[in-house]
């Protein structure tokens, strides 16, 4: 089946100068949007779809509204069980973040049935694609045994493509309540566990932060995880400076997530390398946690992501938009970076060139907006503005008409 979208007020099919393909503009007005079965077919003004005589078997008047590309979720645990409000509430009354309450997570989670499990990741998913995402990376971490990851994995391959193994989340308690061997632990998520994972996972992740896993086990795990076919991912520079960040550059891993703190010598190691630094807010909104510097990176060559984090924890948002919004008042981002590290650096992060963008050829992911500019996506913080999606080249979100 094939859609014409006419009517659009502001296009933002975020191609930049430099990308392989057909020459269209980052910003098309009075745009129009020619969709055949699940990729986009045509880009450009409504004037040339006219003079062009294009047809379709359904016609779409966007009535002046903005659509921009499909939202692209990079970094999202969504298997998990049990509620951690309690947890947010103590941190707002002035308790310090840590990582330690992963682990309660880890025991509702074990506890949890695969439908349990399945129903509350399916439910965020449709939370997510109501709010325009239509890609989304979901990790495992909150099983921590053999049995539980690769069933964790299993449910979320049910949901995307983007599956990531995160057995390296935390090193779990030992038997006895008190603290597990950290070595013996590795020795586990290198072995039976990666081999009991890796069928159902594209990447492989680790936190590697003071408290969860240093430096040389991180590279120990990344290493393994290479070996039996997975990208490379990492959490790093989180809770405070660190090796993780140098150690995702040298390596040259996709993308490398949080990037809270960062030095001079950090930033330049990710310039040159070229390795996307996938920024969080929705963490620091949650944990009071200063902000990245999304500024800083980006005036340096930096390829920056955006994404939700969603998890029961330290970031319980499903909302892209939110985390544009963030990036925009508390990152120093204009509206435009911040929407383009959302979709085409989301993109980036998962090494994707066919989600992101509006262009010939790429997935026909496409959001409607209830605004003539994707700007009010900043502008107009936390007011519900998607009014359409199209994933695949199908509507899953019913059109809504003009407000």
């Amino acid at each position: 089946m094939s859609v014409l979208v006419t009517g659009i007020g502001e296009l933002l099919t975020g191609r930049l100068p430099g990308d392989e393909g057909p020459e269209v503009p980052l910003l098309v007005e009075r745009a129009a949007v020619v969709l055949e079965r699940d990729r986009v077919a045509w880009v450009g003004t409504a004037e040339g779809a006219r003079s062009d005589g294009l047809a379709a078997d359904v016609h779409v008047d966007a009535g002046g509204r903005a659509v921009v590309p499909g939202f692209v979720d990079s970094h999202a645990h969504l298997v998990f069980a049990g509620d951690r409000s309690a947890e947010f509430t103590a941190r707002m009354a002035g308790e310090r973040y840590a990582a330690d309450g992963i682990r309660s997570t880890v025991a509702a989670t074990r506890a949890a049935s695969d439908e349990a499990l399945l129903a509350g990741a399916s439910r965020l998913v449709g939370e997510m694609l109501r709010q325009g995402t239509t890609t989304v990376e979901i990790k495992s971490g909150y099983g921590l045994t053999v049995r539980d990851e690769a069933r964790s994995l299993a449910v979320a391959r049910r949901l995307t493509e983007e599956t990531t193994y995160l057995g390296a989340h935390v090193v779990p308690d030992g038997p006895d309540g008190g603290a597990g061997d950290a070595a013996a632990y590795v020795d586990l998520v290198t072995g039976p566990m990666l081999e009991a994972c890796a069928p159902h996972a594209r990447w492989i992740d680790v936190f590697c932060e003071t408290g969860a896993f240093d430096v040389d086990q991180a590279r120990a795990v990344l290493a393994a995880g290479a070996a039996a076919g997975l990208g490379g991912r990492l959490h790093a520079n989180q809770l405070g400076p660190g090796p993780g960040v140098r150690l995702a550059c040298e390596l040259g891993l996709a993308a490398v997530d949080h990037c809270t703190y960062l030095d001079d010598a950090d930033v330049a190691a990710l310039a040159d390398a070229g390795t996307t630094a996938t920024l969080l807010p929705g963490v620091e909104f949650s944990t009071r946690q200063p902000y990245p510097d999304a500024r800083r990176l980006l005036d340096a060559g930096v390829h920056v992501a955006l994404a939700s984090d969603c998890n029961p924890g330290s970031s319980f948002t499903s909302s892209l938009p939110f985390c544009v919004a963030l990036a925009v008042r508390e990152m120093g981002m204009t509206p435009t970076e911040a929407v383009l590290a959302a979709t085409r650096g989301g993109a980036r992060a998962l090494a994707r060139d066919d989600v992101g963008r509006i262009v010939p050829g790429a997935r026909a992911d496409l959001v409607l907006l209830d605004a003539p500019s994707h700007a009010h996506l900043a502008y107009r913080p936390g007011v519900p503005l998607v009014a359409g999606v199209w994933q695949r080249g199908r509507p899953v979100l019913p059109l809504a008409g003009p407000s």
